[in-house]
């Protein structure tokens, strides 16, 4: 928490600097705001034509000063680093074309030479990678473990349940204790055998009992 809000301070100080400088002179009394930005991507180098504000330097430090605004509020150390790499990286760049336009590039003391505009891009281009090096960024929530009431007791153990055997199915066997158990195997259909009707056969009787034709009613054997 504290090096995140240390590393804040730092880079909006940062960021002031970028953002001021360009309304102090950077060379030979000129004003940075004064500097075309499409004259660092010639090969010429700057020209004396008078830019616009917002065509000058001032844009590039003014997006770099947005950038560290989101940063320190995300707690983005990347962010907050890449402003400071866009504010050296314009400063530098200006050196590069203004010491091709005049040939050589001098420190005087009468503001004949660099000025204090380009120390202070310099600067806080500076204070911005520092600010992004001091930051802790944001941490990342570890999980809560759940807490036993009784830590003094055995640790717990998981039993898992023996799996069950896979339902039969007619595609497959069916596994069982015993091992796999083969499919049912539809047996064919027995044939009804011929039903024949035993003949009949009368019983045999003694003459003289009842019921036989010979007898007659009434008649003892």
């Amino acid at each position: 928490m504290v090096r995140n809000v240390l590393g804040s301070i730092l880079a909006l100080l940062g960021a002031t600097a970028a953002v001021s400088s360009p309304f102090r002179a950077w060379y030979d009394g000129r004003h940075g705001r004064y500097y075309r930005l499409g004259d660092l991507f010639t090969g010429t180098g700057v020209t004396d034509a008078r830019a616009e504000l917002f065509g000058s330097l001032l844009l590039p430090f003014v997006v770099a000063a947005a950038v560290t605004l989101i940063g320190v509020v995300l707690r983005s150390r990347l962010l907050v680093a890449f402003a400071g790499v866009v504010v050296l990286a314009f400063t530098v760049l200006w050196m590069v074309r203004v010491g091709q336009a005049e040939g050589r590039m001098v420190v005087a003391g009468d503001g004949s030479g660099l000025g204090l505009g380009v120390a202070g891009a310099g600067v806080g281009g500076v204070l911005l990678l520092l600010g992004a090096a001091v930051m802790s960024g944001r941490h990342k929530r570890r999980p809560q473990l759940p807490e036993y009431a009784d830590d003094s007791g055995p640790e717990p153990t998981h039993f898992t349940d023996p799996v069950p055997p896979p339902p039969h199915t007619l595609d497959g066997p069916q596994h069982t204790l015993e091992g796999p158990m083969q499919p049912y195997a539809e047996q064919p259909p027995y044939p009804d055998p011929p039903y024949e009707e035993p003949p009949y056969e009368e019983p045999p009787h003694e003459e003289g009992q009842q019921g036989h034709p010979g007898g007659r009613p009434g008649d003892k054997p």
